[in-house]
């Protein structure tokens, strides 16, 4: 058996990535119109989904609004984070590990 037969024979384990869900949380200043705004143009959520997640991030004190890879989870908080400011509001995402 050649070397390079034997190379192909070991097993490869692939693995999916792991996942991150984003979350919204609520705070007293900014606006629902806001929130439901980022959740559409940021997350790519309907009106009826951005609204739902809105009203459970007011009622909860957060709500998921996406779940994707490391690194466009920590983009997505990044945005939410330079929109938000560039806005003069405070919201805040966070990332978890699903």
């Amino acid at each position: 058996m050649s070397k390079i037969e034997e190379e192909l024979e070991v097993e490869l384990i692939v693995s999916e990535p792991r996942k991150y869900k984003v979350l919204l949380h609520n705070d007293d200043y900014t606006s629902m119109e806001f929130v439901v705004d980022i959740l559409v143009n940021l997350f790519r959520k309907s009106i009826n989904q951005a609204e739902e997640i809105m009203i459970k991030v007011h009622k909860n004190g957060k709500a998921v609004c996406g779940i994707y890879t490391f690194e466009i989870a920590e983009t997505k908080v990044y945005q939410v984070k330079e929109l938000a400011k560039s806005n003069g509001f405070p919201l805040l995402a966070t990332m978890e590990e699903v």
